[in-house]
This record gives C-alpha cells, structure tokens and sequence, in this order.
C-alpha cells in the first residue's frame, strides 16, 4: 500500500498516517523545549490525568467518526472537571501542535540565518515571517523565546485512528473509538512542557486562575466576546479574530478567556494572563413566581438579530453583561454551567439565615475560630501584629482614619508603630493594600478623608485607595459608610465598632488625663465634648489644653474572625470596592478590580488517610490547644505550605432545628462562661470592681496585651430607671457569680483578650444598590437582633453608641428592636420566668456643645429620640410596661451609662468624663454574641441607609 497502511481491527480499518522522520540525535536531548514556558506562567507543575467516560454521535444510525463526540474527565491534584470534545477538536488540536512546532523550528533556522548574516556583515535587518492565516486562538511563539529551540516530539498522527464506516455493531464501534481516543490523550499528556502550551491548555479549558486554591473549584473556562470593556492592547497577530471577516465582532466587542468560579464570573484578558478586564460578582437576587417557587437565574439566552451571532447575558447584583460565543451549542453550555453555580452550598444567589448573603459557618469543621478584644489597646496590637505579617493583600475600610494613628503606646517607643509607617513596610515588601473610605460631607463632618487619601496615596504605588460616595452624581448626601474593617491575606478580619482613627485607642482604665502627653499625642488627645479639630495637617499639635479639659474616655469592642466568616467578609469588601471602582474610576488602569476568595481554601493535595485522618483530629482539639500563637498563624494565599487542609463533614443536624440552623447554636462567644441555666443568684456589687488580673497565659494571646488591667476608676451610672423596693433581692439572685468547670461566672473576670475558640457563626450585613450595587436591600442585622432577642432565654445584653428605635405601629422610627425586647419582657412576665434586659449607652451623645448651647441642636435631638425610646410618651418601652406589668418593669429592664475620673496630674484637681460607649455588641444568654459596626437605630438597621457589618 503506498502513503498509508491499512490495520484491521474485528472488521473496521483504521488509517494510520505516514510515521514521523526519525529525530536527529542532537534533538532528542532538547525535546519538547520549543514548547517550555517559563516556570512564572505555567498552569500545569505535574502532569494531569485524562479517562474518556463516554462516546456519544448526535444520531444513533450515523456513525460517521468525525461527528463523535467524547466526554472526558480530567483529574489535576484535587480538582476535576469534564470536558465535551467532538473528534474534529482533537484533531484540530494535534495539528496545531504539529504546526507550532514547524514554526518555531523556521523561526530558529531564520535567527541563525540572521546572526549569520550579521556576522559576515551582510545585513542587519531579516523580515521575520508571519502567516496572516493563523486561527484567532492559536499563538505564534515569538522568536525572541530564550526557551524555544527545534522539537519535534509532538505526538505522531499514527497514534490518531480516524474511523471510517464501516458494518458491525455500534457499540463496538464506540468501544474502540474510546480506547483510541485515550491512548492519543495519553500521548500528549505524558509531557509537562506539550500540557503547558497554549494549546493543550486552551483544548483542557484552563489557565492561570484555575488551580488557584484560594478561588475554589474549577468549573467552565472558555473563550467569549465581550461588550465595552477596556482596550486590549493587540501587540501581535496572536489576537486576531478571524471571525471577524464575517463581522462576528465589532469594534465594541472583544475575545476575552471568561473563568467560572462558584461565586463570580470572570474575564481575563488572556489565559496566561490573569489580568482581571472585568467581573461580575454572584449575588443575592431572589425572584419568585406565584407559588412561591425560585426562579432566579443568572444567566439566560439572548436572541441576536444577526443569525450568525450566539449570545447571552449574565444578571447579579444590579449589573449584567452580554456575552457571545461561536454556535448556539456553547451558549447552552455556558447558561447551563452558570446557572448551575447559584445552586446552594456554593451559590450565593439564595439568601440565608436572618436574609444575609453569606451562610451560617461552623456548622461543619470549616476551621471558623473567633477571639475578641475589650477597647483599642487590644485590638490595636492585634491589628498591628497581623499588618506586620501580611504576604499578600489588605483590606481597609473605616468611616475615619487617620494614617499618623500610633496602633501601640506609649508612643515614643512604638514609632514602627503608627499606621502609614506599618503599611509603607508592607507595600514596600509587594503586599497589595486597598483602602476604602468614607467620603463626608465637609460641611457636615470634619473628618477630611481628602487629606488621609493623600497620605496613603504618597506611601508606596502598591497602595489603592478609593473614597466613596460621589455626592453629587449619586445623590447621596445624608447615608455613609460606616464600617471597620481590616482583612489580612483572607485569613484574618477584625470588624467591630473601632475605626483606625484618633480618638479610640484606649484600655480598661479609662484614663481622662495624659500629661505630660505618654499615651495619647496631639489631636489623638480627644474630645469632641468640648472641640474638635478644624484641621488634621499637623496631627502632633494639641487641640486641647491638656491642664483643663479632660479626654474623653471610650469604650470599644472588636473581634478578630478566622476561617470561612473571614472571607465572607472580605467578599462584602470586594463588592463594595468594585462597586465603587466602577462609578468613581472605571478607567483607571492603576485601580484594579478584585475577585473574592472562597469561603473554603482548596488544599493543594488532599493527603493520604492517615494525614487526612490527623488532621482532622486536630482540628477536634482546637478548644483544648488555644495556645498556638497568633502570628505564625497568618498565611499567604500563594504559599502552598500554608495553606490548611480543610475536609468539610456534614453537619450535625441533630444539634439544629430544621428551617432554623440553630439560633442558639451560633455561639460567638464560647470564651465566655455559659452559665446561663443556673438559677441560685448571689449578691456581688457592680460598681468598682476590679477585673482579675492573674489570668492564665491560654488568655493572653498576644505578649503585653494584659499586662496590669483594672479600673480602679470606672464606676457605672444607673439611670433612666426608677427606685423599687423589691429590686434589692432580683440584684441578689442576678449578679452571683458561679463557676463552670476551670471557668469563672463572672463576666468581669475577663482580660481585654478572649480566647481563640472555634464558634458558629454567621456574617450579616445593612447594604442597598447605593451602598453596595447590590440588586436588593440587605437588612440582615435588623432581622438577626430581632430574632436573636425573640430566642433569649435569661438575659440580654446590649452596649451600643445609640438606641433608637420603635415599637409596633411607630410610623416614624422604623426598626423594631425595641418590639423584640417589650415582646419577650412580655413572654417572661407571662411564663413567670425570670428575663433580664441590661443596655449600657453613653451617658451624652459625642457631639460638640452642652444641652443647652444654641449649637447644640444635634445632641438635643439625639437625647430626644432615645428618651422617647425609653421612657417618654406613648412609645416608650417603659411607658408600655408599666401600663402591662407596673412596677415590676424595673425588675426586667434597665439602662446604664459610663464615668471615669481622675487628677491632672500629681496633687492637681479632681476631673471626670463620661466613658464613651463606642461599642455595638449584644449577648444573649452567655452563648451568642452580635458584634459589629451597627448602632441601634435606622441609620444602621434598614439596610437601605448607612452600610454596616
């Protein structure tokens, strides 16, 4: 037989094209080298694993061998995913493979021909050849490669069977077009430098972004068009659409790698490119029909005007994105694929627990551990000690802040300390800091986010920062952003009621004077009672007469949340950021955009048995070994050691009510004692008592963060609550302290530090389409403290800046706190039970001027709608309690305020100030806790107003 020969198989001929010329010796030694990337841009580091799963035809009596089609599965570390090939890719793949490797080999003879020429000093310059012919995906190799040399060890046609027709049964026929077909795979598979080029990579739908563990599980990549987004530089011919010639694209669209992940969508503008053109964040957007049936969908088909264009859009959080591909059939699949990821665990179109976008953690042993920290002392070492530490990112964003901020004191000893000195370190090591800020109203606030943009701006380029909102184009001039947020290489956020400004560090003694100036230099000596500063340039200037006025002391409480719930609230940033980014410079190439991290990092290897088997038995003994320290704990997302080993179980559904996840299981708090169930009460004074100083080192996360606690000179003021006669004995039975095991009762028996412990909980949040571009409003705080203090069993209590709020039937104040609290003093007055409510809030709101000033206008009218919620008029809570139980409200309700006290300085006169609560926590029954950013009122509640977390 001449130019081919002939094989028989049980009566079906294969053709075997001609075999490939021997290799020169000199080559074999540098096989494959024309196809070696550099270690930088490789997707693969070991070589995948293919299996054909199945062999299907369109047409059961056709059995033409190019229109089969194979479902192969592919298996790289721990990630898996199937592909739909036709017979006809696989073949176009082997002879773009074939011709890469032609050309690269004539490229080579062209350079040696070329530095021939120059060195007999004939020419300078060779034309180098393109082909103008080449596909829109293929790439030619540059000649300037230092890695591309002569190979020609691609896999040899030989070894890819075409089937012709031919009589026998079909599933013979499809048995062996299988084994076939696995053997080519296996042939192109088996070399590392064939699987890194661009077209085996294109051909197994992967790139860059697709085996990063902190991304999750690979799902569909492909390439698309794309509308309107920005230019893509064309530097060589490796861009060109060639459908183009049939005006498939327009000058508006343009060929982009799209990458589907679990909670966003992806364009890139290349695969070997992680350059992020644009994203769409998945997002919470419920839409039901009559019957109550969800019918959310994120992506579905458009029908084009032009026959030859396939398009369809993708739909989340208030934003959509018309995309096109070459045939109806990759249509179907990319609506399919995307579609498919709004399905729960993974998806985030559904809305959870209390309505938030993210899900209850915990539940399962995902690694979700918590530690709380009392005022600013403590969270502001800890918030130092982890900036120090970050590999990668950060995120930032406050409602104020203050780069020249000491985050350690005293401060002549802590220089290294201060904030843009801390984050000019890490810049300068290539860890990448976005920073989110609050822009105010200047006639309205004095904050002057202007001035701490240039600042950050002027510390290093690897610092972005972004104010937000725009007032005049957005309209909006009465809401902000009021979150405190500091996230750490997505392994580590601190939330909590702390901005990183002047004003709030502060520790448990609550001192009102610093002089001479130790602790609190210039305008960081603060208080808004009496002055504010009308300019922030030279920040160590005193604006107070250190001798005459004392600071105003504040208190604070933050938390630290590690695991899952820390990359949910680092996505909560990712959306607000891109969002921002977005309105306020879509253009801006130094901004980037920003993807999210999935809430459970992907190991890079799942171990054997035996490993996975210790690690989980390690995680089961996190609560008895708290004693890891905090700063070898922090990892870098790139860094594949150390990255943990997460194997999620099912969790125990035992443990919680169905429809509910077990409100009384989100325990946040497990630091605290839980002795909630205990019914014999002794009698222990409030007022001047002194927290335990010999706490045992599990305590003490952080060096120095206990050291010599107390307040000697704290007191609390009762008020708004009248005298009764029967409180003395219910004061008895409440405030004994009883102990639990190695525990102490008492909530005063605890540092500024809790314990790391591993919680369930929950990220919830008040975000809107102005706040967050989100396509709904999110009120999840509200309905969480709502359903919270519904749940409570013994007590709650609250420490909030405000407490605003409305009963049922209020027009005017619209959050129902306060309806949550009268009905479960209601529930308690009527089961007989015994139900206590504690609120602790500043005794004054923190505004400039006395009640009576005539400037004085907002502290007269916040004092006017917290007294109406407490005890004056018809809507007041007492009002209504003593109408129902009399005077037995005293014995369920009662509210409480700050002081401090203190000398000038050695033998000089006696000065006190109010403690400013600062703080936005609620405990409920010693088991959960709320801790965030929210006030009690409408601003922070509805959702539709400030955002929170």
């Amino acid at each position: 037989m001449t130019g081919e020969e002939e094989q028989e198989h049980g009566g079906h001929r294969y053709v075997r094209m001609p075999p490939e010329p021997p290799e020169p010796e000199g080559l074999a030694a540098a096989s494959s080298a024309s196809f070696r990337l550099p270690e930088s841009v490789r997707v693969f580091d070991e070589l995948p694993r293919a299996r054909i799963v199945q062999v299907s035809r369109p047409d059961a009596g056709d059995i033409t061998p190019m229109l089969l089609s194979y479902t192969i599965e592919v298996h790289y570390k721990q990630f898996r995913w199937l592909l739909y090939k036709k017979a006809s890719q696989v073949l176009y793949l082997h002879f773009a493979l074939k011709r890469r490797a032609f050309l690269e080999e004539f490229h080579e003879k062209q350079e040696q021909v070329k530095e021939w020429l120059q060195n007999l000093g004939i020419g300078e310059h060779v034309p180098v050849v393109h082909d103008d012919d080449e596909a829109d995906d293929v790439h030619v190799p540059s000649q300037h490669d230092e890695n591309s040399v002569k190979n020609r060890n691609v896999p040899s046609s030989a070894v890819l069977p075409v089937i012709r027709p031919a009589l026998g049964r079909q599933q013979s026929i499809s048995d062996r077009a299988k084994a076939a077909m696995q053997e080519y795979l296996n042939h192109f598979l088996g070399n590392l430098d064939i699987v890194n080029s661009r077209e085996v990579c294109k051909f197994l739908e992967v790139s860059l972004l697709s085996f990063l563990p902190e991304y999750g599980p690979k799902l569909k990549e492909d390439y698309v068009t794309a509308r309107h987004l920005p230019k893509i530089e064309m530097d060589s011919k490796e861009r060109y659409c060639s459908s183009c010639c049939f005006s498939f694209c327009s000058s508006s669209w343009q060929k982009v790698w799209a990458v589907l992940k679990p909670g966003f969508l992806a364009l890139l503008q290349d695969p070997f490119d992680p350059k992020l053109l644009d994203i769409i964040i998945f997002d919470v957007s419920p839409c039901t029909d009559r019957d109550g049936d969800d019918q959310t969908t994120l992506a579905k088909e458009i029908k084009e005007r032009n026959p030859l264009h396939f398009g369809f859009e993708v739909s989340s959080g208030g934003r959509t994105i018309k995309l096109r591909t070459r045939n109806s059939v990759k249509v179907k699949d990319w609506v399919t694929a995307i579609n498919a990821a709004r399905r729960p665990p993974e998806g985030w179109c559904h809305p959870h627990r209390f309505g938030s976008f993210a899900p209850p953690r915990g539940l399962t042993e995902d690694g979700s551990v918590v530690q709380w920290f009392i005022d600013g002392h403590a969270a502001f070492d800890a918030i130092a000690s982890s900036i120090e530490e970050a590999k990668s990112e950060i995120f930032i964003t406050d409602w104020w802040l203050c780069p020249e901020l000491y985050l350690r004191r005293p401060f002549h000893f802590h220089g290294s300390s201060r904030l843009d000195i801390l984050l000019e370190s890490r810049a300068k090591q290539g860890v990448q800091i976005y920073i989110l800020l609050y822009k105010e109203v200047s006639l309205a606030l004095k904050i002057n986010s202007m001035y701490s943009k240039r600042r950050l701006l002027n510390i290093h380029e690897n610092v972005k920062v972004l104010r937000y909102p725009d007032h005049f184009s957005t309209g909006i001039y009465l809401w902000s952003h009021h979150e405190k947020i500091v996230v750490v290489d997505n392994q580590v956020c601190y939330i909590g009621g702390l901005d990183l400004c002047f004003g709030r560090y502060d520790s448990p003694e609550h001192k009102v004077v610093d002089f001479p100036p130790s602790t609190w230099p210039g305008k960081d000596y603060y208080n808004p009672r009496e002055s504010e500063p009308n300019s922030w340039e030279d920040t160590m200037k005193d604006e107070l007469d250190r001798t005459k006025y004392p600071r105003m002391p504040w208190h604070d409480v933050q938390c630290a949340l590690y695991g899952p719930a820390c990359r949910d609230v680092a996505r909560h940033f990712v959306q607000r950021w891109n969002y921002a980014k977005r309105n306020k410079a879509p253009n801006e190439q130094a901004i980037p955009l920003l993807m999210p991290h999935h809430h459970m990092v992907i190991p890079h290897y799942m171990g054997t048995g035996k490993e996975t088997n210790g690690v989980m038995e390690s995680k089961q003994n996190l609560d008895k070994d708290i004693k890891f320290n905090r700063l070898n704990s922090l990892t870098t997302p790139a860094s594949c050691q150390d990255i943990p080993l997460l194997l999620p179980h099912e969790p125990d559904h035992h443990i919680f009510a169905s429809g509910d996840f077990g409100l009384n299981g989100m325990n946040i708090t497990n630091g605290l004692s839980d002795h909630a169930n205990k019914s014999n009460w002794n009698q222990q004074p409030v007022s001047n008592r002194k927290a335990k100083q010999d706490l045992s080192l599990q305590d003490l996360q952080m060096k120095g963060f206990v050291d010599n606690i107390g307040s000697p000179e704290v007191s609390v003021s009762k008020h708004y609550s009248t005298s009764n006669p029967n409180m003395q004995h219910i004061d008895k039975e409440w405030w004994e302290a009883q102990e639990r095991g190695d525990q102490v009762a008492s909530v005063l028996d605890v540092g500024e530090v809790g314990p790391r412990a591993a919680c369930r909980c929950q990220v919830v949040r008040s975000v809107g389409p102005w706040s967050a571009g989100t396509a709904q409003i999110e009120g999840s705080i509200h309905n969480a403290y709502f359903s919270l203090i519904e749940k409570a069993e013994h007590f709650v209590y609250i420490e909030n800046q405000f407490f605003i709020s409305g009963l049922s039937g209020d027009d005017t104040i619209k959050n129902r706190v306060l309806e949550a609290l009268y009905r479960r003093i209601l529930r308690a007055e009527k089961e007989k039970r015994r139900f206590r409510v504690i609120i602790v809030i500043p005794l004054l709101p923190g505004f400039q001027g006395g009640i009576d000033d005539g400037g004085a206008a907002s502290v007269r009218a916040i004092m006017h709608w917290q007294y109406r919620t407490i005890c004056r008029g018809p809507n007041s809570i007492l009002k209504n309690l003593y109408d129902v139980v009399g005077s037995k409200a005293d014995d369920y309700i009662s509210f409480y305020g700050l002081r401090a006290h203190g000398r000038s300085d050695d033998g000089g006169p006696l000065v006190t100030n109010q403690i400013y609560v600062h703080s936005k926590l609620m405990i409920i029954d010693d088991r959960m806790a709320l801790i965030g950013s929210a006030n009690i009122n409408d601003r922070s509640l509805l959702g539709s107003r400030d955002s929170e977390v």
